[in-house]
């Protein structure tokens, strides 16, 4: 008889059934405190207790828990839009540009309202915090119009880190693509992205940004994407930028 199947994909039960759209983190815990919860036909009570999606069979007082599929997908933001699941002043949001039945997704990490480029959207909780957490450090690239001139001292100044706030900003790198009397475009790679980190670089120098577009994150480029088109990320990108290799 052959060995049983293994599987390297254990998550805790009441991640389980968070992503599959029972109940949230919190209350699902409940759900499995109360004794709600059985695991291949057995009571399961204990908060931490790990589940294998793809073989162990998971109920919620007796209604069988079915795996939500996991959607990852690339956007091109146009300007003028909110990436947000609600807006209190009624703004435009990306998940408007999406099929109305992926309103559960959430987009990873913001652009804001006057910016435009790629952003992506999932309804993995682990995926977007891959991209977004500093410790990973997955560069975004960013293609900065200005209405002045720039020289390679500005290069050095946005690398070596401009203070706002009390905050300091960096870019990682930084390179002009084009600078003269009609004003310049510069290319910047960003690790942490900071609330609105490249407008302020510039804001506390005095210059205001004309037009911010997101070209790259990762290993993933915006490419041909029409504004406000999407599609979906193969498999190999989904692997490239959950472990990426260090620029």
């Amino acid at each position: 008889m052959p060995p049983p199947a293994v599987s390297f994909m254990l998550v805790r039960l009441q991640k389980l059934l968070a992503d599959a759209g029972i109940a949230s983190r919190r209350a699902s815990e409940k759900l499995i405190l109360n004794g709600r919860v059985r695991v291949n036909g057995a009571v399961v009570a204990v908060l931490g207790t790990k589940v294998d999606p793809d073989h162990d069979r998971v109920e919620a007082d007796g209604a069988l828990i079915k795996q939500r599929k996991k959607l990852y997908i690339a956007l091109h933001k146009p300007r003028g839009f909110v990436c947000s699941m609600s807006d209190p002043e009624g703004r435009r949001l990306v998940g408007d540009l999406l099929p109305k039945e992926w309103n559960n997704l959430k987009p990873v990490g913001r652009l804001d309202f006057k910016s435009e480029g790629l952003i992506f959207l999932t309804n993995d909780g682990d995926f977007a915090l891959r991209l977004t957490h500093p410790r990973y450090g997955v560069t975004k690239h960013y293609r900065v119009t200005l209405p002045v001139a720039v020289d390679q001292e500005m290069v050095y100044r946005l690398t070596d880190g401009i203070f706002s706030d009390g905050e300091r900003l960096k870019a990682e790198r930084a390179r002009i693509l084009k600078s003269g009397q009609k004003g310049a475009i510069l290319d910047l790679v960003l690790r942490e992205g900071k609330n609105r980190e490249i407008r302020r670089m510039f804001e506390a120098q005095g210059i205001f940004v004309e037009r911010l577009i997101r070209t790259q994150i990762g290993s993933i480029k915006l490419g041909e994407l029409p504004e406000g088109r999407w599609r979906t990320l193969t498999e190999a990108e989904i692997k490239s930028l959950i472990q990426p290799t260090r620029e």
